[in-house]
């Protein structure tokens, strides 16, 4: 189905054991050792990057974690959270010396930012990203970032929740969690490893992929959902529909609505970014439902066909939730 697209996979991939999981949740001291950073910036202090920082700071991965917030608010909300050693609100500072920075901002104002940051970034520092897209954000960031002698490497942790913001954060958010880098052949290598070795610092488990073909595997993976979700919830708990409706909504309605509740830019962004891919994977879905509509359409008893519709569909996320697909160890 996906065509030529997998061969932009570049790294194997296994089964994954309970055995492999307890490396991922208690990092060799090697790693710990390799990754310590003297300055790690966190730029957007929110979920994603409130989790990233109590991570750093349980692993002790650096001397100091500075964070970048928008609003004065957010900078006690900070504080109390301790994700961060100190959060400002002026960009320069908080990105001036920085070893690392780590853009955990909304996809839409990543270019901004990063243009705003340019005149801090030291030469031979590194940007990296936690963005849910990678073909728009990469072709901008990797030359602008260049232009102050740092380096750029695209990379998505597949972590995250429906709450949002720092009060939300959680040190464990990341462990486990997939972390795809997409590397391409502007990419330092020296940055690309070590950027790799800090998403396995705090938990993640790596699988390497172009940013292209990043791209049109979440639209089926992440993306998707959240728009079926969404679509889901917007259609039942429509303000025109019985009352008693709502009531009947119990656990599966819950389950499968829950990242509806996500935030609403993040997601503007994300499916403005990728609108291509999702407009297929939205297209394919569609044909699965229809198919659906026509096994409820026949007069004759298909009661066997419709059987079989949702043992397929049982049968394989059992499967996946058995042995769910990941990296291979290094």
């Amino acid at each position: 189905m996906y065509g030529s697209r997998g061969r932009g996979v570049r790294a194997p991939i296994t089964v994954g054991s309970r055995r492999k999981q307890s490396s991922i949740l208690h990092p060799p001291s090697s790693i710990l050792r390799a990754v310590r950073w003297k300055k790690i910036t966190i730029v957007g202090v929110g979920l994603l990057g409130g989790s990233l920082g109590l991570a750093i700071k349980r692993r002790k991965l650096a001397s100091q974690v500075a964070g970048f917030v928008r609003r004065t608010a957010s900078l006690k909300e900070c504080e109390r959270a301790g994700a961060v050693d100190f959060a400002t609100t002026d960009l320069l500072a908080a990105v001036w010396d920085a070893d690392l920075v780590i853009l955990c901002t909304p996809l839409a104002q990543m270019k901004p930012l990063v243009n705003q940051m340019l005149p801090s970034l030291k030469r031979g520092a590194i940007v990296t990203d936690v963005g849910s897209v990678k073909a728009s954000v990469v072709k901008d960031l990797e030359s602008l970032v260049a232009k102050a002698g740092a380096h750029f490497v695209g990379s998505h942790p597949m972590a995250g929740a429906e709450k949002t913001g720092v009060s939300a954060a959680r040190e464990d958010l990341f462990e486990c969690a997939v972390c795809v880098v997409t590397p391409t052949r502007r990419t330092n290598k020296t940055a690309a490893r070590k950027v790799e070795q800090f998403w396995k610092a705090v938990g993640c488990r790596l699988l390497k992929l172009t940013p292209e073909t990043h791209d049109a595997l979440v639209s089926r993976s992440s993306h998707l959902p959240h728009v079926v979700a969404a679509t889901l919830a917007a259609s039942v708990l429509d303000p025109k529909a019985p009352e008693a409706l709502a009531a009947l909504c119990a656990n599966g309605f819950r389950d499968t609505t829950r990242i509806a509740s996500g935030s609403p830019e993040m997601w503007r962004d994300i499916v403005l970014a990728n609108r291509a891919e999702l407009r297929v994977a939205l297209d394919e879905f569609v044909r699965e439902l229809q198919g659906v509509q026509a096994l409820l359409r026949k007069k004759r008893k298909n009661a066997g066909q419709i059987q079989k519709f949702f043992e397929t569909a049982k049968s394989r996320r059992d499967k996946w939730r058995a042995g769910c697909v990941s990296p291979s160890p290094e």
